[in-house]
């Protein structure tokens, strides 16, 4: 399965190629929409990590700007093996594309029609029919974007005075993804986090416990797995093959070291193993909720 976030098709205007050079059985999937596109992507990709590699493409298709655009796009992509995935809120594109779908055979899946419709049915509310709402730079959005700020400040330890300030502080030795979970969690949860790295015979910072626990989320890690993202990353840079920083007993030190720490500041321990990032922040963020 190939992801292609940029457009082979710069302005939905005739002149696209859809003859798009994929494997003789591979599906296209063109996800198109009126706005960023980011959410028909997202879905399309959430859906197609459940087949194998190599049954789809995806290709999506931003900024859709007019009932003749997508007219001209839909036929143009009606002779490829594809389907259309989209998120249209302007109910004469949606009017438009299914039309015209219908007309040339071309299969199309509403990815968010029925839920607005639903949605109007069961509030009595008109929906705004607005594209781009969702990234319109409203108070949530600058939330986010100085959530993100602070991430940078207060990462790995630096400035730890600083993190009583925190909506989260990530507890953990060094490659339990701190910083990849800081990020995501500011920009988007929107919270304001910081990470402190544990390191052997070095005293956690004062500040650290002075946090309230419930704040603080402590990463743990199977030793052999962060054996291996050591060794990685060693290699990355340039590190002697016998350097503590990925022998095996060292880090079983450090991972037992950061248990201790962890019972001693009554914190949430979260087993971040074989984790996807997405996946370890949202148990943070739930764990935050209760």
């Amino acid at each position: 399965m190939a992801i292609n976030s940029a457009s082979p098709f710069e302005e939905i205007a005739p002149g696209v190629d859809t003859k798009l050079p994929v494997g003789e059985n591979e599906l296209i999937i063109f996800t198109l929409s009126d706005s960023s596109g980011e959410t028909a992507e997202a879905v399309s990709r959430a859906a197609l990590v459940q087949f194998p590699p190599g049954y789809a493409t995806i290709y999506r298709l931003p900024q859709a700007r007019s009932c003749q655009q997508i007219t001209e796009f839909v036929e143009q992509m009606a002779a490829g093996r594809a389907i259309l995935a989209y998120t249209l809120v302007l109910p004469e594109y949606r009017e438009t594309l299914e039309r015209e779908a219908k007309k040339y055979n071309v299969e199309t899946i509403d990815l968010i029609g029925p839920v607005i419709a639903r949605v109007g049915e069961l509030t009595g509310a008109k929906p705004l029919a607005q594209p781009g709402r969702l990234h319109m730079l409203d108070e949530s959005y600058f939330k986010r974007i100085e959530a993100v700020d602070f991430a940078i400040r207060y990462d790995d330890g630096k400035n730890p005075d600083g993190i009583v300030q925190a909506d989260v502080v990530l507890v953990g030795v060094s490659r339990t993804s701190k910083t990849p979970n800081s990020m995501y969690l500011a920009h988007h949860y929107g919270l304001r986090p910081a990470n402190i790295p544990l390191v052997m015979n070095v005293d956690p910072p004062r500040a650290l416990f002075e946090v309230d626990k419930r704040k603080i989320i402590g990463m743990s890690i199977d030793p052999h797995l962060l054996q291996d993202i050591r060794s990685i990353r060693a290699r990355v840079l340039g590190m002697a093959p016998d350097a503590e920083y990925a022998d095996l007993d060292q880090i079983r030190q450090e991972v037992r070291y950061a248990k201790n720490i962890f019972r001693e500041l009554d914190c949430h321990v979260i087993d971040v193993t074989s984790k996807a990032i997405e996946e370890i922040s949202s148990e943070i963020y739930l764990h935050l909720r209760q």
